[in-house]
């Protein structure tokens, strides 16, 4: 149903006046668009399989498009056309005032030892610091060749039941967010986090999502570099902003 994609569509369509996609990169990591008013997003590439090389009809023209119409790729059917999508809103989002934190996500949330933890996407980087807390940890991945990681059934299953969920955001790109959503019980955080999360509480409000934890790029041409060089967050970074959103 794409629930959470279409009410980020919602609040996007009304920043999107004037504005139209001054380049479109899809690299084998993440991808970017920059809009005409210089503003940039990113979100994750996902695999896209398709019976020719080509992997979008729309390859070559989406550059001079409006930014509503790349945004409305966000409900497409196609997981690559998402991508573009959430890029266009992040960076459709970019010229829009928020408060927000730069603060360290888990010294934000503070996790206690006797709280159960389950992170859906695998984090590495998160993943010491988590467990060094003493808490139960669960790591849910819809590929399961991980050691230690539990797959979506399971996932779903912790969902219910823990204290604290982080969520990858390219949930919402690969279409599982809305699953993802409907099975956190109560829960005392719920946070969505990566690179391509969309800083837009709105979109989120009256959900049991209490964060957003994203990115802003603070160097366009240093994204598209990396980007079209297949880099992933380790490199990106540098060049980005990294920022809390608080929900409620």
């Amino acid at each position: 149903m794409l629930v959470i994609q279409n009410k980020i569509l919602e609040f996007g369509k009304d920043y999107c006046k004037d504005k139209f996609v001054k380049e479109v990169r899809l690299g084998l990591g993440y991808s970017c668009v920059e809009l005409s008013d210089g503003n940039m997003g990113v979100a994750w590439t996902p695999e896209e399989r398709a019976c020719t090389c080509t992997k979008l009809s729309c390859a070559g023209k989406m550059t001079g498009m409006t930014a509503e119409s790349a945004l409305k790729m966000l409900v497409s059917g196609s997981s690559l056309e998402r991508a573009v999508g959430l890029a266009t809103f992040n960076a459709i989002n970019r010229s829009i005032q928020r408060e927000c934190s730069d603060d360290d996500i888990l010294n934000i949330i503070d996790i206690k030892a006797n709280e159960h933890v389950v992170m859906v996407g695998y984090f590495a980087p998160l993943v010491p610091t988590i467990k060094n807390t003493g808490c139960k940890f669960d790591v849910a991945e819809l590929k399961t060749d991980k050691p230690g990681v539990i797959g979506k059934d399971e996932g779903l299953e912790a969902l219910k039941k823990c204290d604290v969920a982080i969520i990858t955001a390219t949930s919402i790109i690969n279409g599982t967010f809305d699953g993802i959503l409907d099975a956190l019980g109560n829960v005392r955080e719920a946070v969505i986090l990566g690179p391509s999360t969309p800083m837009c509480k709105e979109a989120f409000a009256n959900t049991k999502i209490t964060r957003l934890s994203g990115s802003y790029v603070m160097n366009n041409e240093g994204v598209k570099n990396i980007i079209s060089e297949a880099g992933g967050t380790k490199l990106l970074k540098k060049h980005l902003r990294f920022s809390t959103v608080n929900v409620l």
